[in-house]
């Protein structure tokens, strides 16, 4: 995050608790409790003491304490070392350190991304495609059939010759 976009202008301490919804139009250091769900128009920035039960809605978050809940955040979601976050994910890029705990589905841009599709190769001159090599194996597979079907009803008859 560029220094402009972190500048804090909600503090909610350590031995603070919000019980209901909290929403902000800024930048949000949380560092005590939230019982409700958290909207901020900025940036949000969990400390190791924050902890939030409700679901967030941020641009970006950088969490490093615990969340029960879920996460939308349209740009950036970072959990540190000490994160503990216990519910889903939908963000655009997606930061978790070695010691996180995360338990919950991540979906990062999925409506966003499109799939490239390879237009069907046209057959080279004297190569044929593979569907066109496994029908004349099948077909190849069922005359053969056919003569296996001969071979056994004259060895059936008891008869030696058979011409094919």
């Amino acid at each position: 995050m560029k220094k402009s976009e972190t500048a804090i202008t909600t503090i909610i301490g350590k031995d603070s608790v919000v019980e209901g919804d909290f929403r902000s139009g800024g930048s949000v250091r949380l560092d005590g409790t939230v019982e409700g769900n958290v909207t901020v128009a900025g940036n949000l920035i969990i400390g190791a003491t924050g902890k939030i039960h409700g679901n967030l809605d941020v641009t970006s978050v950088i969490i490093g304490g615990e969340i029960i809940g879920n996460v939308s955040a349209s740009q950036r979601t970072e959990l540190t070392s000490t994160a503990r976050l216990m519910g889903d994910i939908k963000t655009t890029l997606i930061v978790i350190d070695e010691k996180a705990i995360f338990q919950g589905r991540c979906d990062m841009n999925q409506d966003d991304v499109k799939i490239k599709k390879h237009p069907a190769r046209e057959n080279r001159a004297g190569k044929k495609s593979a569907k066109e090599a496994i029908r004349e194996a099948l077909r190849e597979a069922e005359e053969a059939g056919d003569d296996d079907d001969e071979i056994l009803a004259a060895a059936s008859m008891g008869t030696d010759k058979m011409e094919l």
